[in-house]
C-alpha cells in the first residue's frame, strides 16, 4: 500500500509540475460537454456515434501522456509525437479486448436461452456477464501502459498487463481503491458546486416525498433546470474532467512505471566526436 501511496503523491507532483500533462483532461473535458450539449439538443442518434469519434481522439492523447511520463518530457510536442507513434499500438488491445467481452456476452445470451427454453434470463445474463467482465477488464488493465511502455504489440501487451496484475494483485487492488476515492470525491465536490448552482431551480424538488423524487426521470430533471441549467451542467462536467483525467491517466503511468521497473528517463544518443586527448565534443 506504501508503493501506491507514493505512485499517487508522485502523479500529483507531475501534474502539479508539468503543464503539458492537463491538455488530455481539457481534451476530455470539451468532449464531455459539448457530448451533454448535442444530448440535450440532438438526442441519442448523433451522440451516440459521436461518443465513438472521442473515444478514438482520446486514444491519441492517452497514448502522448504515457510517452511523455516514460520519456521524463514536458514539451506538447513529445506528447504528441509519441501520441501518433502508439496510437495503435494503445487501441487495438482494446479493441481486441471489446471484441471478446461482446463474444462472451453473445455465448452467454445463447447459453442462457437454450437453458431456460427459449426465454432469456436476464438476471442470469446480468450475473454472467459482470462475473467475466470484471476479472478480464481488472487483468487487462495495463495493457495500453505497456504497449506504451515497453513498445509491446497486440496480445504481447495483454499479456504482460496480465502477468504484472497476477504478480502484483495486491497493489493493483490498492490502486484501484484509490482511483475510485479520487473518482468519488472529485464527482461528489462538483456535484455540490452543481447544486449551488441551480438551486433555485432544484429547489421544488425540496417538496417531493420519496417516492416522487424516486420516479422523476433524467428528462424532467433537464426540463428542470431549463438551458441555463444545461450549460451550467456542461461548465461542471468540464471542469469535473479537467481535473480528474490528467490525475488518473498520470497515476496510472507512474504505478505501471513503479510496478515494472521501467527508468523514468529515457537516454538519448548525442552525437559527436572525441578529440586527441579523448574529450568528448556534443554536436
Amino acid at each position: 500500500m506504501t508503493m501506491v501511496l507514493k505512485e499517487l503523491q508522485e502523479a500529483v507532483r507531475s501534474v502539479r509540475q508539468t503543464p503539458v500533462l492537463w491538455i488530455p483532461g481539457v481534451v476530455a473535458g470539451l468532449l464531455g460537454a459539448m457530448l451533454w450539449i448535442l444530448l440535450n439538443i440532438s438526442g441519442t442518434f448523433i451522440t451516440s456515434r459521436l461518443v465513438i469519434i472521442s473515444g478514438l481522439v482520446m486514444v491519441l492523447f492517452v497514448a502522448g501522456t504515457f510517452g511523455l511520463i516514460r520519456n521524463n518530457e514536458t514539451n506538447a510536442g513529445t506528447m504528441l509525437r509519441e501520441g501518433v507513434h502508439y496510437y495503435f499500438r494503445v487501441l487495438l488491445p482494446w479493441l481486441v479486448i471489446l471484441f471478446v467481452l461482446l463474444l462472451v456476452f453473445a455465448l452467454i445470451t445463447i447459453f442462457t436461452i437454450l437453458s431456460t427454453g427459449g426465454s432469456a434470463d436476464y438476471g442470469v445474463m446480468g450475473l454472467l456477464t459482470v462475473f467475466v467482465m470484471i476479472p478480464t477488464l481488472f487483468l487487462t488493465f495495463f495493457c495500453d501502459t505497456a504497449a506504451a511502455f515497453e513498445d509491446l504489440r497486440i496480445f504481447a501487451s495483454i499479456r504482460r498487463s496480465i502477468g504484472i496484475v497476477s504478480d502484483h494483485a495486491r497493489d493493483v487492488l490498492g490502486f484501484f481503491v484509490i482511483c475510485c476515492v479520487l473518482s468519488f470525491i472529485d464527482l461528489f465536490v462538483f456535484a455540490l458546486v452543481w447544486e449551488g448552482l441551480l438551486f433555485d431551480k432544484l429547489e421544488p424538488l425540496s417538496h417531493y416525498n420519496e417516492s416522487q423524487l424516486a420516479a422523476i426521470t433524467p428528462q424532467q430533471l433537464v426540463s428542470l433546470i431549463g438551458p441555463d441549467g444545461m450549460w451550467v451542467t456542461a461548465a461542471i462536467i468540464f471542469f469535473g474532467v479537467v481535473f480528474l483525467v490528467p490525475l488518473l491517466l498520470a497515476y496510472k503511468a507512474c504505478f505501471y512505471r513503479s510496478l515494472t521497473g521501467s527508468p523514468a528517463v529515457n537516454i538519448r544518443q548525442m552525437t559527436g566526436e572525441f578529440d586527441s586527448k579523448g574529450r568528448w565534443y556534443k554536436y
